[in-house]
């Protein structure tokens, strides 16, 4: 039987449960233990004091108005029905200089209830978001002011924590500059990448969400895996199903692998890969001169595939992780999970040049343009030779000086076993589908480690809200990792945003199947 999803827990009858209250807002609830803690509101003096000390700067309120509605998005000859922001994919870039206070309207024409998550920020904690934990969704026809003090540099991008709205065209870049900016470069090119299903042959999230949560029948799909199964690939084949659904044909992925990933590379078989909302039969260009030094900020927006990123005849130096300095690196490659951002410095040669991101283990490719000169543009399925090199993986980095993590031993560890299997898409943490009412409770001041020990078969990027971590051994700060089939990784933040955040799979249907659960700092 399909378990309820967060969707559907946290819709249209929960504002309305308890006289009005949110759920979250009553300031308890079980720890991971089943004992009832009182925990901090999302609106509590708590979480305001910390915002308060955000806003010392005194920097300008910036207002922006922004409307999610219906509409036709052209992906470069090929037009769908889809769901964005302001007619536009990406959304418009938001652009704010450290020390701002953002004060961005949001209103509603879609069908059914949305919400803004500001991924990556250190924000106010009833600003993040999460319709059911810390606001109200809002509702169609209604509209919700999100206002907050940003006081971190960096590259990140926001989008709805609604079901799987995310996965449709509603996401957008969020860019906060540093006024004291140490970096050295004469243009900036922001891209977004993307896989895209919606409004293709009668396609939505919702209903490839539905087509996944059946599982994979008969065992042949992924290795055929339960909780903790290790699950080899075997010699699948790269394809899809091809019985059709209630919405549109199947889009269910078997047997696209990636070494890099672990193994199984994948669930959703997509018809389109984008970079900045283009195919690569007409992809986006960016212009430049010869010999300037370009600013790359990369996101991988997309829902369920890590992007293997090369600039065609250029080396990449790799200067930020999730909008957090690092100890510059040159690469030829990234790999993106999703979630995750990587900035890089590239000196620009003279021609036209691909900006290729390969969908990992997938065999498909978005592509952008970089052009400083005259020439034809490459072809759409070029795949530049930096593409066939190593890629540089978070583990490979070490945090700049400045924002290392100072050594101290936790205060508390935090174990999260990724579980699931595509076989029965029961994706969970510690063997338990997300529920609101559960929490694991943290303290202010204490120094948290984060492990996650994959018993899955699949690589997932962990996500956490509100806050940064480090890798290990000095390694980056980062708020999203992946963490690969039969691996551990630890991770270590400072509990110093009180409220209840949100950890996650950013897989948006591993997610949506209940791979997510809550941290809530103690009162």
């Amino acid at each position: 039987m399909r378990t309820t999803t967060r969707r559907a827990v946290l819709g249209a009858g929960l504002a309305s449960a308890a006289g009005g209250l949110l759920t979250a807002c009553s300031g308890s609830g079980s720890s991971g233990s089943g004992k009832p803690v009182a925990y901090v509101a999302p609106d509590g003096e708590e979480v305001a004091a910390a915002e308060a000390r955000r806003r010392r700067s005194g920097g300008p309120v910036r207002e922006v108005k922004l409307t999610a509605a219906a509409t036709t998005l052209d992906l470069g000859g090929r037009k769908v029905s889809s769901w964005a922001y302001g007619d536009a994919l990406p959304g418009r870039e938001v652009r704010l200089t450290a020390g701002d206070t953002l004060a961005l309207t949001l209103a509603n024409h879609l069908p059914e209830p949305t919400s803004l998550h500001w991924h990556g920020l250190a924000l106010r904690n009833d600003m993040d978001g999460v319709p059911g934990v810390t606001q109200r969704p809002v509702r169609p026809g209604g509209s919700f002011t999100y206002r907050f003090a940003v006081d971190r540099p960096g590259t990140y991008w926001f989008h709805p924590h609604s079901g799987t709205q995310q996965d449709r065209g509603l996401y957008a870049p969020l860019i906060v500059e540093d006024p004291k900016e140490p970096l050295k470069y004469d243009k900036e090119w922001v891209v977004v990448l993307d896989d895209w299903v919606d409004g293709v042959d009668g396609s939505t999230p919702d209903a490839v969400l539905a087509e996944l949560a059946k599982g994979m029948s008969g065992g042949g799909g992924h290795g055929g895996m339960d909780h903790g199964g290790g699950g080899g690939m075997g010699g699948m084949h790269h394809m899809a199903a091809v019985q059709p659904t209630p919405e549109g044909p199947s889009r269910m992925l078997m047997g696209a692998t990636s070494p890099l990933l672990g193994g199984d590379a994948g669930d959703v078989a997509y018809p389109y890969y984008l970079v900045n909302g283009r195919t690569p039969d007409a992809p986006s260009t960016f212009t430049a001169k010869p010999g300037d030094r370009v600013r790359i900020r990369i996101v991988n927006a997309g829902g369920d595939t890590a992007f293997r990123v090369a600039l065609g005849g250029h080396r990449m130096t790799v200067t930020h992780t999730d909008g957090f300095p690092v100890e510059h690196v040159e690469t030829d490659a990234l790999l993106l999970g999703m979630g995750e951002r990587y900035d890089v410095l590239v000196t620009a040669g003279d021609g036209v040049f691909p900006l290729t991101a390969l969908a990992e283990g997938k065999k498909r490719t978005a592509l952008a343009l970089l052009r400083t000169g005259g020439g034809a543009a490459p072809a759409a399925d070029v795949r530049p030779a930096e593409l066939n090199r190593t890629p540089l993986t978070a583990d490979r980095l070490k945090a700049a000086g400045s924002v290392r993590l100072k050594e101290r031993r936790p205060d508390r560890t935090l174990t999260f076993e990724l579980t699931g299997s595509m076989e029965r898409y029961d994706w969970a943490l510690n063997g338990r589908r997300y529920s609101p009412s559960e929490r694991y409770p943290v303290a202010a001041g204490e120094r948290v480690r984060l492990a996650f020990v994959n018993r899955s078969a699949m690589w997932h990027p962990m996500h956490l809200h509100g806050h940064t971590f480090a890798l290990p051994g000095g390694g980056p700060r980062k708020d999203t990792a992946i963490v690969l089939p039969g691996r551990r990784l630890e991770v270590d933040f400072d509990a110093d945003n009180p409220g209840l955040w949100m950890l996650h799979c950013h897989n948006v249907y591993h997610a949506e199947s209940g791979m997510m659960t809550l941290l809530g700092y103690r009162k």
